[in-house]
């Protein structure tokens, strides 16, 4: 599914070349759950941002689907990132100005989807993740496991190839980080492709695949 060649990122901060990745090569399989695990500052987020083409690495491959997607121009990676990849992150990342059912709808009226068609995907997902009463509650409205919810919901409205997954526990309670983790083991399950980065190592055991990353270069693979 995904294939990356010697990937690296550096950032030029004007005094001093900061090298966030230093040749990642990695292969991830359709249906694979997998999380990235390393120590902050390791360089998981960057490969993540990589992964996700939100950011482009300064050399190397990056292949989707055998495709060259290396350097593409912006209009087309947000194509890419709209109608394959779904984003989850620690900060939830909703408008607070649009209610938890536009907020999912958001994604697929950029897919070109009917308004009626995204009104009633957005609705099935929500109620899917146990949120049918929260449909028309703003994100203040909602605690920080329903925000997560409805994020997570969002990032599933273009039925995604891939699901990136930032620390998506990282600002919530023990018990709703769970409900969060047991969210993703199902969707996994459905057949979902995940990749998370994390830093808890509980959580990061339940992946079926752990890559471990320190100095921006990949130090584990199990």
């Amino acid at each position: 599914m995904i294939k990356l060649e010697w990937i690296e990122k550096k950032y030029d901060l004007g005094h001093v070349t900061v090298s966030a990745l230093d040749g990642v090569s990695l292969a991830i399989s359709r249906g694979e759950f997998v999380a990235i695990m390393g120590p902050s500052g390791s360089g998981k987020s960057t490969l993540l941002n990589v992964l996700g083409i939100l950011d482009e690495p300064t050399s190397g491959v990056y292949r989707l689907e055998e495709h060259d997607i290396t350097h593409l121009p912006d209009r087309e990676r947000a194509r890419i990132r709209n109608r394959h990849f779904g984003f989850v992150f620690q900060s939830f990342n909703l408008f607070n100005e649009l209610s938890a059912i536009e907020n999912v709808m958001l994604p697929m009226t950029y897919a070109g989807v009917s308004f009626a068609d995204r009104r009633r995907r957005a609705a099935e997902l929500l109620d899917w993740l146990g949120l049918n009463e929260r449909l028309h509650h703003l994100p203040t409205m909602m605690s920080g496991g329903e925000q997560q919810r409805v994020a997570i919901a969002r990032a599933l409205a273009n039925e995604p190839d891939l699901l990136l997954a930032d620390e998506p526990t990282g600002n919530l309670p023990t018990e709703t980080g769970e409900m969060i983790m047991t969210t993703l083991e199902k969707l996994n399950k459905d057949g979902v492709t995940i990749v998370m980065v994390t830093h808890n190592e509980v959580q990061g055991g339940r992946a079926t695949r752990r890559i471990r990353i320190r100095d921006g270069r990949i130090r584990g693979d199990e």
